[in-house]
């Protein structure tokens, strides 16, 4: 037993020295670094019934009992796609019906139908212990029609008339009702330890108010995430919003030209990277935005799909690969993961449904560890080197990493050729998703990519016939056979015996 223990230990080492060591340490984490998994807490999954008050499964307007109980069940599907933060839809209490948790009538509570606050408090623990992080969404502006402080007639002031919300709309100009917003948002991170805000209608709030918000948020929490949910017009805008403190913007522009660019195939890709420099000159003013194909207000993807008489799967999978190795942050819908349906309104918020198929799943963890394990795709820069037939090619580098993504979103296979002056001579390519390598030849790589196909490859070293490695795996393999050759006479002296 010990001669057979010491040769197992020789194999194994064996093993590790043929093991290529990790390139560079890994740095810290930031935010461009994390992809976020949105979910509506009522339709995502009912882990209590004790929580389930005015629970009707059959109407789309009702709670469906969706609450923090059954996140929590759910973490590690969450975090086994790849994910590395949890951002939710209002948690606060609700007037009734408001499932969706947008008609708030108490910004210091949570909403008894998804559970109480000390449940909210384990759910930011148990994502927390698995180096998550959990941001929340939150609307500063509105309140839900029929709000106490409406009654209050202390509270007019609060308050301004408008024709363009079915909501009411707080003044925050005055500074009471300011100081109310702030402290309420302060609250939460200090009492919860939420890591950000999804910040909602920005457009309509006074900049001086964001100016104040984001930085006393920051006091707080120094990397606490400001996301701000508004269609920004330009950099110019993006600008002005930046220096209010604002750290990122949900990415409509580049999210309308998804959507068109990947419900059909032989789509041209012109349009969809023009988009891109809506939200900045480089890479750099992109990084911090969240790039989305869906959310809680539009139309799902896979509805768009369907109506083009377009299998979901294909279609999501070459969106998404784009959108996981584009600068920005991914940001998935909950159900994409499933091709869930879903079309306007409160069509948009089906249930989640968990016993489906996994295809789509897996393909998101598998882009998902690539994202995470290279620093190319969430701080390099990019450069588009092929762009023609529904088809693109374009290259993320970072100090000596440089990354290759071809996407072919076209109806036929086709053989794409790049120059030693796009990329460095006398290297190869290799395929991280489907194990393809590309070598240079006469300082060309020749890239033939399948239709409906995608490949994310690394820009390394030409291999060859590894001497050292074979002679390793000859060791491996010798000490493998002493082994079972004394366990076999070990065995049969003791069947003589």
């Amino acid at each position: 037993m010990k001669r057979g223990g010491l040769l197992l230990v020789l194999i194994l080492l064996t093993f590790q020295n043929v093991l290529p060591a990790a390139a560079t340490e890994k740095e810290e984490r930031k935010w461009q670094d994390e992809s976020i998994y949105y979910l509506m807490i009522d339709r995502f999954l009912n882990g209590s019934q004790t929580n389930d008050t005015d629970v009707d499964m059959n109407d789309q307007h009702a709670y469906h009992g969706g609450d923090f109980a059954g996140i929590i069940s759910r973490l590690d599907y969450i975090r086994d796609m790849g994910f590395t933060t949890i951002a939710l839809s209002p948690v606060f209490a609700n007037e009734g019906g408001g499932y969706h948790g947008f008609w708030v009538n108490d910004f210091y509570k949570t909403d008894e139908h998804f559970g109480t606050l000390a449940q909210f408090k384990t759910l930011v623990k148990e994502v927390h212990k698995r180096d998550m992080k959990i941001m929340l969404d939150l609307d500063v502006y509105h309140v839900g029609p029929h709000h106490p402080f409406l009654a209050d007639a202390d509270k007019q002031a609060w308050f301004i008339a408008t024709e363009a919300s079915e909501l009411p709309a707080l003044n925050l100009d005055n500074p009471e009702t300011k100081q109310y917003m702030m402290d309420a948002a302060q609250w939460w991170i200090k009492e919860t330890d939420i890591d950000g805000y999804r910040l909602l209608s920005v457009n309509h709030v006074p900049m001086q108010f964001w100016i104040d918000f984001t930085k006393e948020m920051k006091k707080l929490k120094e990397d606490f995430y400001l996301l701000g949910d508004e269609k920004i017009s330009g950099p110019e805008e993006l600008a002005v919003y930046a220096g209010a403190g604002f750290d990122g913007w949900m990415n409509y522009p580049l999210n309308k030209e998804l959507k068109k660019t990947f419900v059909q195939p032989d789509h041209s890709f012109s349009s969809l990277f023009s988009s891109m420099k809506q939200l900045g000159k480089d890479e750099q003013d992109a990084a911090m935005s969240a790039n989305f194909m869906d959310n809680e207000n539009i139309v799902r993807f896979t509805h768009d799909v369907i109506k083009k008489n377009e299998h979901p799967g294909p279609r999501w999978k070459q969106a998404l690969t784009l959108t996981y190795t584009v600068p920005g942050v991914p940001l998935v819908y909950y159900g994409s993961e499933i091709a869930l349906d879903g079309g306007s309104g409160t069509k948009n918020h089906d249930q989640m449904n968990f016993r489906t198929d996994k295809e789509l799943y897996d393909y998101i963890a598998q882009i998902g560890e690539l994202r995470s394990k290279l620093p190319s795709l969430t701080r390099g820069t990019m450069e588009v080197l092929y762009d023609k037939d529904g088809a693109v090619v374009y290259k993320r580098v970072y100090e000596d990493e440089t990354t290759v993504i071809a996407i072919n979103n076209s109806s036929k296979t086709q053989t794409i050729s790049l120059s030693a002056g796009e990329l460095e001579n006398e290297k190869e390519l290799r395929g991280l998703l489907n194990g393809g390598l590309v070598r240079s030849a006469d300082k060309t790589y020749m890239i033939t990519i399948d239709r409906d196909m995608s490949e994310i490859y690394v820009l390394s070293e030409k291999t060859g016939i590894n001497i050292s490695y074979i002679l390793a795996m000859s060791a491996v393999l010798l000490s493998f056979t002493i082994f079972m050759i004394l366990v076999w006479r070990k065995s049969k002296a003791n069947a003589r015996r």
